[in-house]
């Protein structure tokens, strides 16, 4: 299916195939890679043939998520072993796929730098074989346009080509579209099985410089059972916070999908969301997502990416109803505080009696990424129309039935949400509700929606902390 798509593009007037590695004089007046770049197309190469440009001491970006080049990142593993790489720097947001490069015999040929963590470089990061960059997801593209991270080549993947010779950087277009705009040699793996999307991700052929064709399933995201205090979290949610004709934000989980689990009843829903994933389908066979409030992109779904199954990235698939944007534009909070009645919902880790949130690390132990909380926390705190609710959730305990509201963050624990972020706070037992409140009272709120088997000693630590009682 791709081989027939690339034949019809070397039949566009003024293109020729080039099989040299090409300067980037063109990106000195124009970065798009939206336009067609005259006597440019791509070279057909194998994997291991198009990675070989990848030598010792230069800096790769990675396409992430559903959109990872897994066909690629095979072949850049082999090459850098076989070729005795020494000292290549990766670096992405969340990837999927086994991570090959991040593996103990990579030590030495790659150094990961990860400006997202993913379960496939959380033990490199956490041994020292690897480096986490903490940074708003909304500033990851200003890395690459102001040049403080130089790409040497960019490994993205891409659908086919159309007749006129673009094609989609899919459900994953974030940062990409920085990441090209700044690389020296574009590396596409065209896979006929990612899907074509609408707004920022086209990008004309003639701006690779070699590509290859693997048409393998796009990565799937492993959904896991609803707890019960999850369940109750949802319906705290969807019942009290969420209005009808209310833009929502959500990440990725089981709290956000109990959440939409619990919205079929509302009207006129939206989206507007750094990322989002299957939850959303039901709501828009009822009827209850239409956009149709929205005053930013009105009547269409806006992501920076998106991760779930099959059945998401076929309604994606040349659907205008899902415009797919640069981060920058999505996470920007005065974009997102245009649109009515925002309500973001994002999960964390602990939270301490004042109010600091940790979302990226458990201790010292690095977990996650900073990515949009913060950027979308604050574009509803700010929403123009002044209903916007910043809300953040979590079970009250862990599986292994400790408190996740504590006296202190754990030592070497990142804060990232700070006191004054902070406006709704949900666990399974209630709402919080901190904004205005000084430290006596956040402690006393925190304290009513944690577990019960903890709330006696929070109290004492409470005490002892703030050398008064919370109190309302």
């Amino acid at each position: 299916m791709a081989s027939a798509a690339f034949r019809g593009c070397w039949k566009i007037k003024g293109f020729r195939q080039v099989t040299h590695l090409a300067t980037r004089s063109f990106y000195e007046y124009s970065p798009e890679p939206f336009h067609p770049i005259p006597n440019k197309m791509p070279t057909k190469k194998t994997p291991e043939e198009a990675v070989s440009v990848i030598k010792s001491g230069m800096r790769v970006f990675i396409h992430g998520c559903a959109a990872t080049p897994l066909a690629l990142l095979k072949a850049m593993a082999a090459h850098g072993k076989k070729e005795n790489l020494k000292d290549v720097e990766t670096i992405h947001i969340h990837t999927e796929g086994p991570g090959l490069h991040t593996k103990p015999e990579f030590k030495g040929i790659f150094r990961d730098n990860s400006l997202f963590i993913g379960s496939n470089c959380r033990t490199a990061v956490n041994e020292g074989r690897a480096d986490f960059v903490p940074i708003f997801l909304v500033e990851i593209p200003l890395l690459f346009r102001r040049n403080i991270l130089n790409l040497d080549v960019a490994l993205i993947q891409l659908s086919p080509p159309d007749r006129h010779g673009f094609c989609s950087l899919g459900p994953s277009v974030d940062c990409v579209r920085a990441a090209i705009q700044n690389a020296k040699h574009i590396i596409g793996q065209i896979n006929a099985n990612q899907p074509r999307t609408f707004g920022d991700g086209q990008v004309h052929v003639s701006h690779l410089d070699s590509y290859v064709e693997a048409n393998v399933p796009l990565p799937e995201v492993q959904i896991s059972e609803v707890t019960e205090a999850e369940d109750k979290i949802g319906a705290l949610i969807a019942e009290n916070l969420v209005l009808d004709g209310a833009t929502l934000q959500m990440g990725i989980g089981s709290i956000p999908n109990a959440v939409l689990s619990k919205l079929n009843n509302h009207r006129d829903l939206g989206v507007h969301s750094e990322m989002f994933s299957d939850g959303i389908l039901p709501l828009i066979h009822c009827g209850a997502l239409t956009n149709a409030k929205k005053t930013v992109h009105t009547g269409k779904i806006i992501g920076g990416f998106a991760f779930g199954t099959k059945a998401l990235y076929d309604f994606m698939n040349d659907n205008p109803f899902i415009e797919m944007m640069d981060i920058t534009f999505v996470n920007q909070a005065a974009i997102i505080a245009q649109n009515p009645k925002v309500t973001a919902i994002n999960s964390c880790l602990e939270i301490d009696l004042t109010g600091q949130v940790a979302a990226d690390s458990l201790g010292t132990r690095l977990y996650s990424g900073i990515g949009g909380q913060v950027d979308f926390i604050r574009g509803a705190a700010i929403a123009f129309d002044g209903l916007g609710k910043p809300i953040l959730a979590m079970p009250s305990v862990t599986n292994r039935k400790e408190s996740k509201i504590v006296p202190y963050l754990k030592q070497g624990a990142g804060v990232v949400s700070t006191r004054a972020h902070v406006h709704y706070f949900v666990t399974e037992y209630g709402i919080a509700y901190l904004f205005g409140k000084n430290i006596r009272q956040r402690a006393y709120e925190l304290i009513k929606i944690a577990h019960p088997d903890f709330r006696e000693s929070l109290e004492k630590a409470a005490f002892e902390r703030l050398k008064c009682m919370p109190s309302p």
